[in-house]
């Protein structure tokens, strides 16, 4: 295997990478961004306020995009054990 093709799984890894995480990593940003703006409003310094919110909302994202992250993960650990496979022994 050269350079080139381990610099390709490489890349295809961070961007399954990113497929994946991203999604929640962005739900949880926004909602974090929401109320922070709205405690920088009100004034209103309270941590769990913070915190149960973003919690929730990054459960519910979970729990709805969960199939399609382990469908996303499976084909991809499917195609790098068949690379793995079809390299053999040299």
């Amino acid at each position: 295997m050269d350079f080139d093709a381990n610099v390709e799984f490489l890349r295809l890894t961070f961007y399954q990478i990113i497929l994946t995480a991203g999604p929640l990593l962005a739900v949880a940003l926004a909602v974090g961004l929401i109320i922070g703006i709205v405690q920088a409003a009100t004034t209103i310094n309270e941590m769990t306020l913070s915190f149960v919110p973003k919690l929730v909302i990054v459960v519910l994202t979970f729990a709805l995009l969960a199939n399609f992250m382990l469908v996303s993960l499976s084909d991809f650990f499917l195609f790098i054990f068949d690379r793995v496979a079809g390299m053999g022994y040299s």
